[in-house]
């Protein structure tokens, strides 16, 4: 009852009768004031007049299924919704979930993770109440080689998402950061099940740095959206907001079944785009000028004999030469 409380509270500019409320959900007025009380008690500044109402004036900056539902718009994208207030890891509970039967779209949101991590093993600092860390699982009809690119299709839909939120100009660092101002706030970690024609499922790992003030040793390319704007942003402001621009930028990729139609937006925002990197491969490396993505959703590099190679984001790292990007 408190999701469709908290949706009809959304939907109203003014207030809403108790009595509205009663029959609207066919329940007592003392069943709704409990849950005004339980609401209250969250953080949930609610304006109570008598003859008038309820209106809902504040929400706090906490995650909640019930706040998240009742303000979901999406067709797929966390329907279906498994919040834990601490977890180790949301891929680790996403993949299990995922062998279960779960659907597509389905989400594992989590307010703290203890064994999260990124991309070749490395680890990911967590902490509690201030960002976000969620992995969709997604059971899409592609071949297993495109994959890779619902990073990129992600790492975009954030990109949008922060960008909407904050007005602040997020860049990506391909093939799975998310930069401001040269400073990480995001990292993606995509992992699937497949066979050799077939993918079982793909789970695509997301980590936000929202409202976190500092980071540990080692860790000085680490920023937050807070740091980087000076204010404290609503982290289901921007899950939602990232849930509705992956869900358009889905269908645009599954439409081709590639980046073609998501070409420009990407590479507009491609913060190593015409910059020296250094390409890492098993057997040495080599520097080159990055020119953008290709519909396959490859890193073009020019080496300094002209030619182009194609690098793909299972095979190498690709670092920028002076700091971070």
């Amino acid at each position: 009852m408190k999701t469709e409380i908290l949706t009809i509270l959304h939907e109203q500019t003014g207030f809403v009768s108790g009595q509205a409320l009663c029959e609207s959900l066919g329940v007592s007025r003392t069943a709704i004031w409990k849950v005004m009380k339980q609401l209250k008690k969250e953080g949930y500044e609610i304006e109570s007049v008598q003859n008038k109402g309820y209106r809902l004036i504040q929400i706090p900056d906490i995650l909640s299924s019930s706040e998240i539902k009742s303000r979901l718009t999406t067709s797929f994208a966390g329907q279906q919704l498994i919040y834990h207030k601490e977890t180790g890891s949301t891929n680790t509970d996403a993949k299990q979930l995922a062998e279960e039967g779960y659907p597509h779209g389905a989400i594992v949101l989590s307010d703290q993770q203890h064994q999260g991590r990124g991309r070749r093993g490395r680890s990911w600092e967590s902490v509690e109440g201030r960002n976000l860390y969620f992995s969709m699982i997604l059971r899409p009809e592609i071949k297993p080689g495109s994959a890779s690119m619902l990073t990129l299709v992600m790492g975009l839909s954030v990109a949008q998402a922060i960008h909407e939120v904050t007005g602040l100009k997020c860049q990506i660092k391909w093939p799975n950061d998310l930069v401001i101002h040269g400073k990480k706030v995001c990292g993606i970690l995509t992992e699937m099940s497949m066979e050799p024609d077939f993918i079982h499922y793909v789970v695509v790992g997301v980590g936000v740095n929202v409202n976190q003030t500092s980071f540990g040793e080692g860790l000085e390319h680490a920023s937050s959206i807070q740091l980087e704007q000076g204010m404290e942003q609503n982290r289901i402001r921007l899950f939602l907001k990232i849930l509705e621009r992956f869900e358009k930028n889905y269908e645009s990729f599954l439409g081709q079944q590639s980046m073609k139609d998501l070409l420009h937006k990407y590479n507009s925002i491609l913060v190593n785009r015409y910059a020296t990197v250094k390409v890492l491969e098993a057997d040495g490396y080599f520097e080159g000028i990055a020119k953008g993505i290709n519909e396959r959703g490859e890193l073009l590099v020019q080496k300094e004999d002209g030619s182009i190679v194609e690098i793909f984001a299972g095979e190498v790292s690709v670092r920028g030469l002076y700091g971070y990007v």
